[in-house]
């Protein structure tokens, strides 16, 4: 009997899991809050449900018998998930996990106080009242984000007090799940950022994949590419760093480890265990992209060397505005950059600012394949 999979989450990132899926002969479930979600149009079966509801989605999981849970997205029910695990459920890549990496404060708790790794200065509030002295033993200008969120929703740069109660309420309008909170960071003016996608298997060794660039507006991937030239001190710092949270967490898949660089000091910023969206750009670049390796990973299959084919850079398609059963214009000027690929995601609505597809690129030349991702992205507009 062939293997099952059930995708809770069906994003951008869960649809190119399920192709992958299905070129190795995987059944595949996709779970969303809402319809024809862009893995749902691909999968074999879907089902809109609750998934924060923990009655719900252990009902749900259970009527399924997957034989893996892939999370795709924070905005579950950890306690169902763990609970499920007990009884024998396999959670990829286990409940510890996806629970200390949906929230930001487990996560910082976990690489700063227990492990010891570099981050920036944070501060946790819970309530109002505490805000403003919280803020003040940061520092002007910083980051106040929610507890757990996705993709730098609710995210503010704040200069000074005065704007604090606005991005207090910004934050707790955008929050996932029933925490009431806020963390405060440090801002670094970092020099640059990028992620390391790291794959680990269920022998506990953990493969790296090159270093990719990538540029944020607002908490929110725009572009990335691969390879990015780094000093080797700072690879090796980064690698060391992935292995000492890998090797604490423990559970075969591969990881977006996203970090700063400063002059030539290294600070962990974000994990993500699942597929990363700055790592889309493995479509093209990898000779095994970050989705097949995920699959790989947690269904114990081989993994050769991981090399990138050619410089390759990816832009994102935005939605300036709101449509329903949105169209784009400008593809076939797109496609007709060389080299060049165009993903629409299949969101059946859009909203300002909203990722609805990505642009690929590869070229002999990393700068050609940047010049060409933007240039085709320009052209392609979203409309009614």
């Amino acid at each position: 009997m062939r293997k099952k999979i059930l995708l809770l989450g069906s994003g951008e990132l869960g649809k190119e899991i399920v192709i992958e899926a299905k070129r190795l002969g995987l059944e595949v479930i996709a779970i969303d809050k809402y319809k024809n979600a862009p893995a749902m149009q691909v999968a074999d079966h879907s089902f809109v449900i609750d998934m924060s509801n923990k009655e719900i989605l252990s009902k749900t999981i259970k009527d399924l018998n997957p034989d893996f849970v892939v999370p795709e997205i924070e905005a579950l029910s950890i306690e169902s998930l763990k609970e499920l695990e007990k009884e024998g459920v396999k959670i990829v890549p286990n409940a510890r996990t996806v629970e200390i990496t949906m929230n930001r404060d487990k996560i910082r708790d976990l690489a700063s106080n227990e492990l010891k790794i570099k981050t920036a200065k944070f501060n946790y509030v819970f309530n109002c009242e505490d805000l403003e002295k919280k803020s003040f033993e940061i520092g002007f200008p910083l980051l106040l984000k929610p507890l757990m969120s996705s993709s730098g929703k609710g995210q503010s740069l704040v200069k000074s007090k005065e704007n604090l109660l606005d991005a207090w309420k910004q934050a707790l309008a955008n929050s996932r799940g029933k925490i009431v909170g806020v963390i405060l960071e440090e801002f670094i003016d970092f020099d640059y950022e990028f992620t390391l996608l790291t794959v680990r298997k269920e022998n506990g060794e953990n493969i790296f994949c090159e270093p990719i660039g990538h540029e944020q507006y607002e908490g929110d991937y725009q572009c990335s590419w691969q390879p990015m030239e780094l000093n080797q001190f700072l690879i090796d710092e980064a690698k060391k760093m992935t292995n000492q949270i890998l090797n604490n967490l423990n559970g075969a898949g591969i990881y977006g480890v996203e970090f700063f660089v400063r002059k030539n000091e290294i600070i962990f910023s974000e994990l993500s265990p699942r597929p990363h969206d700055t790592g889309m750009v493995t479509l093209v670049s990898q000779n095994i992209n970050e989705f097949e390796l995920h699959l790989r990973a947690f269904l114990n299959l081989p993994i050769p060397k991981i090399s990138v084919l050619k410089p390759s850079a990816s832009r994102v398609i935005l939605s300036n505005e709101e449509f329903v059963n949105p169209s784009f214009t400008g593809l076939k000027e797109a496609l007709e950059v060389e080299n060049t690929k165009v993903l629409i995601f299949g969101k059946p609505t859009s909203k300002k600012g909203r990722r609805m597809g990505v642009v690929l690129s590869s070229s002999d030349e990393l700068i050609t394949a940047r010049k060409n991702a933007d240039k085709a992205a320009l052209k392609i507009k979203i409309v009614s």
